[in-house]
């Protein structure tokens, strides 16, 4: 896991030298599951994420990017009187990488409307203290999935929407309780430089 981090944080530092575009930004972050276990019910909660994009082009964009996430989910089991909610949260790092179209304007103008999408990552770095060890163990430590969205720059500021299904099951293991892969929507605000 180190070595991964170590690898992205060099070809991110390599990768800002030749950016066209730097934009910091922080956001939040809503994630559900494909799945609703026969046992109980998963609502997504609000999490969050900070970090930043560095964009290449001016009407054909490609926009990598590295944020520091937090995604947490709440699951029900039982119903009435004899419910249990465990609230279940993961922490890492997401790694998007984008291809996208200025609709409106281009890269440099003071007001332009993009949209992207392409594959991305995420790398389990913490799991809540809710789920026991054995829960802990069965969570898949990286995942990979897809993501779309479209994007509003105005002067120096932005806002991103964008939404990502995962391909990778969020557990290893699914005899017991099977929850699918994750769904996310991420709404991100920052600074263009």
């Amino acid at each position: 896991m180190k070595k991964i981090l170590l690898a992205t944080a060099l070809l991110m530092g390599g990768i800002l030298a030749q950016a066209q575009r730097i934009k910091p930004g922080a956001g939040v972050n809503f994630t559900d599951f494909s799945k609703d276990p026969a046992t109980g019910e998963v609502k997504g909660k609000a999490g969050f994420q900070i970090g930043g994009t560095v964009e290449f082009g001016k009407k054909l964009l490609f926009e990598p990017g590295i944020f520091y996430v937090g995604k947490t989910s709440e699951y029900t089991a039982g119903t009435g009187s004899s419910a249990s909610n465990i609230t279940a949260g993961l922490q890492g790092i997401r790694v998007p990488v984008a291809v996208g179209l200025e609709v409106l304007g281009k890269s440099s103008s003071t007001f332009g409307v993009r949209v992207f999408g392409g594959p991305s990552a995420f790398f389990v770095t913490k799991i809540s203290d809710d789920l026991d060890q054995a829960q802990r163990d069965n969570v898949n430590k990286t995942s990979f999935g897809l993501v779309a969205g479209a994007g509003l720059d105005i002067s120096l500021f932005y806002i991103d929407a964008s939404y990502e299904w995962s391909m990778t099951n969020i557990q290893k293991e699914v005899q017991n309780i099977d929850l699918g892969k994750t769904r996310s929507f991420f709404l991100t605000a920052g600074l263009r430089f």
